[in-house]
């Protein structure tokens, strides 16, 4: 068959499939053009889950009638000054989006500019573009787009139900809205209620604002500030404190340069960063804006502009780790759960009502005490018994209950507390000036033993171990190759290898914390979790995970009892430990209950 030139209609479907994927690309790109154009307000509409319906309206500076006739052309794009594809600084810059949207669907634009006598619109139907004509349109740019993909109608059948799609272009306009607070949204459409997002100010508190109306209260509440910058790199944004937590990553938002991306790198970063806060299998919810020179990062990836590539991954990357972990450890006491939530203070409501009938003689009652009782007319007050003593002879305290006489008055000023009891053998009690705070005792021991394994291998560094007789692991030649040229690197956390001929590497000294470690599932690891290394490797987070493993072993246990000084000390410790807020696995080490809501309890407020 020979070569032949294809119909520009029949291109601009092909490419369509790779910028169209679904309505919510063509939201995307429409919006995006919008906040391109300078608008402060973008309504989108949307019907049939966008299938049947889009419309999206903005007052930024429209176009001319030139514009308008050249702009529905493949490759045409007001975006970029000069033929530099590495200072892009908009969000569109390929010129593909309307063509390949006016390819498969049937496309109106009408639009404005300042110095155009009146608006002009145009229509573009499965690639046939009409005349330009006059139109009435006070400001801005108004694109309806119909029956998406009526002229690829294959495409239809790989569509979700409308209800699945309006929810992606959902989550679209939300990734939008993040990233430009200053500009107002309004999301409508046959399938929800709308939805309103004014114009927040500018500065953190304004971002913040934003992030609370998409991310909701929770977010607002838990949100910890982070910031760092070098080099003309800068990161920022808002992290949820490790109490509020997703089952998946898609809490995750990250922005660069304005533009909503979904980066390996930055994803893998914030693992890493709250690694010794959250569990396996939670994840944290955060949004973070990396700025930096548009010449220090890639855009032109994949026509969906959601990839990046930074030249300084590994910069970008340790900024992300650092400001998350410095925000993390700034604001320690807030990632504890600080107050019980609603759940937890149902379960304090009363077990049972005890009956009261008018002839009821409470003295018949098994808990009336079989001693003589103090007698009391109203003029004399009863005779309490001394702190730590009962009033009435009921018999002693059960025996995993240990109690403290009269705190300290300055413990009570501290963060956590004076310890007045252990309950179960495994919670202390401590109380402050404002309410009573109950403290995981493993959990809490567990973090400060694993604060003190970390500090000590940085200081000392890896402590390794020389095998007698060196282990020699085989692997794909390709595998080997990567091992070694990282060998330097994985030398100095105590693993060296070197080459044993072609597909074989031999092991010659191991991390001393590793013990009998299994070195053929080591390296394999390690090799799986290349990509990830940059700053820190796995080898790394796998030491850490020994330490973690050894601190939970080496911590005072559950059902081990306590003296009333033993618990204070416990209390001052984890005052002056990093992250004391929850346990290397992630889970709490204390919860606070303040003295507001313990009276709410009693009907007290």
């Amino acid at each position: 068959m020979p070569v032949r030139q294809l119909p520009e209609q029949l291109v601009n479907r092909i490419a369509a499939g790779e910028v169209v994927e679904r309505p919510a690309s063509v939201v995307k790109e429409l919006v995006e053009n919008a906040i391109d154009a300078g608008a402060s307000r973008i309504d989108v509409f949307t019907d049939g889950g966008g299938r049947r319906r889009i419309g999206i309206t903005d007052d930024g500076g429209g176009m001319t009638r030139a514009d308008l006739a050249l702009a529905v052309d493949r490759h045409a794009t007001s975006k970029l000054d000069d033929e530099d594809l590495l200072r892009i600084r908009t969000l569109g810059f390929r010129g593909e989006a309307l063509p390949s949207i006016g390819a498969v669907a049937k496309l109106g634009i009408t639009t404005r500019h300042a110095s155009e006598p009146h608006a002009w619109s145009l229509s573009v139907e499965g690639g046939e573009k009409s005349e330009v004509m006059p139109a009435a349109l006070g400001q801005g740019t108004r694109v309806e787009v119909n029956e998406l993909f009526y002229a690829t109608p294959a495409r239809l059948k790989f569509l979700k139900t409308d209800r699945t799609e309006a929810e992606a272009i959902r989550e679209v306009v939300r990734r939008l809205g993040m990233a430009r607070p200053d500009i107002a949204f309004t999301l409508a459409g046959e399938e929800r209620a709308p939805v309103t997002w004014a114009a927040a100010l500018p500065g953190a508190a304004g971002r913040l604002t934003r992030l609370g109306d998409i991310l909701g209260a929770d977010f607002r509440a838990s949100a910890i500030e982070v910031r760092a910058g070098r080099e003309g790199v800068v990161v920022e944004g808002f992290a949820a404190a490790p109490s509020l937590t997703r089952a998946n990553a898609l809490g995750q938002y990250l922005f660069v340069n304005g533009r909503p991306v979904r980066d390996k790198l930055i994803l893998g970063a914030v693992r890493a960063a709250y690694s010794d806060y959250l569990p396996r299998d939670r994840h944290p919810v955060v949004a973070l804006f990396v700025t930096c020179d548009p010449q220090e990062v890639d855009a032109n990836v994949h026509p969906a502009k959601t990839e990046v590539r930074f030249r300084n991954a590994g910069l970008v990357r340790a900024l992300i780790v650092h400001a998350l972990k410095e925000g993390l450890a700034r604001e320690g006491r807030r990632t504890a759960a600080n107050t019980a939530d609603s759940a937890a203070l149902s379960a304090f409501r009363p077990a049972f009502t005890p009956p009261r009938p008018s002839n009821w003689d409470w003295r018949g009652s098994p808990s009336y005490p079989a001693g003589p009782l103090r007698a009391f007319d109203g003029a004399a007050a009863p005779a309490f018994a001394e702190p730590g003593q009962a009033a009435f002879d009921v018999g002693a305290p059960t025996a995993d209950v240990r109690f403290e006489a009269a705190p300290a008055p300055d413990l009570l000023d501290r963060p956590l507390g004076a310890a007045r009891t252990q309950i179960h053998e495994t919670y202390i009690v401590s109380q402050t000036r404002d309410g009573l705070i109950v403290v995981d005792q493993h959990a809490a021991h567990e973090r400060i033993v694993y604060e003190k394994l970390k500090a000590s291998l940085a200081k000392n560094g890896v402590q390794r171990q020389i095998l007698l007789i060196p282990e020699i692991v085989e692997l794909d030649e390709a595998t080997v190759e990567k091992l070694l040229d990282r060998a330097e690197e994985l030398a100095s956390f105590g693993l060296a290898i070197e080459s044993f001929g072609p597909g074989a590497v031999a092991v010659r000294e191991t991390p001393s914390l590793l013990g009998k470690a299994n070195a053929a599932g080591l390296l394999r690891d390690l090799a799986e979790h290349m990509a990830e290394w940059d700053e820190a490797l796995p080898l790394e987070r796998r030491l850490m995970h020994v330490a973690a493993t050894m601190a939970c072993h080496g911590s005072v246990r559950a059902g081990r009892r306590l003296k009333p000084e033993e618990m204070n000390a416990l209390l001052r410790e984890m005052e002056d430990t990093p992250n004391s807020g929850q346990c290397n696995h992630g889970r709490p080490t204390y919860v606070e209950l303040k003295l507001s809501d313990i009276e709410k309890l009693f009907g007290r407020r």
